[in-house]
């Protein structure tokens, strides 16, 4: 895997809204292969506060704790595919 990836798929793993199922969708890894990820890539006290926000209920991060208003996994103004860039108007 590419180091870009790896990069992709932690920053994923930190935003809140992002959840396990996402990343799994994108790059097919599973909530305890981005566990195993975390860990190796993370210095430890990150990785502790990354795991300590994941299991406070504050973050989203398994789809099936989420509002059920929120179904999809990317914004509506996101293009298919576009590098994650934000279409002009």
């Amino acid at each position: 895997m590419e180091d870009k990836d790896i990069d992709r798929i932690i920053e994923m793993a930190w935003e809140d809204r992002t959840p396990f199922e996402a990343i799994e969708f994108q790059f097919g890894f599973t909530e305890a292969n981005v566990i195993s990820l975390m860990r190796k890539e993370l210095k430890r006290s990150s990785f502790n506060l990354w795991r300590k926000r994941v299991n406070s209920g504050v973050s989203q991060k398994h789809a099936h704790k989420r509002n059920s208003d929120i179904d999809r996994f990317k914004c509506t103004l996101q293009r298919s595919i576009s590098l994650n860039k934000i279409s002009k108007r």
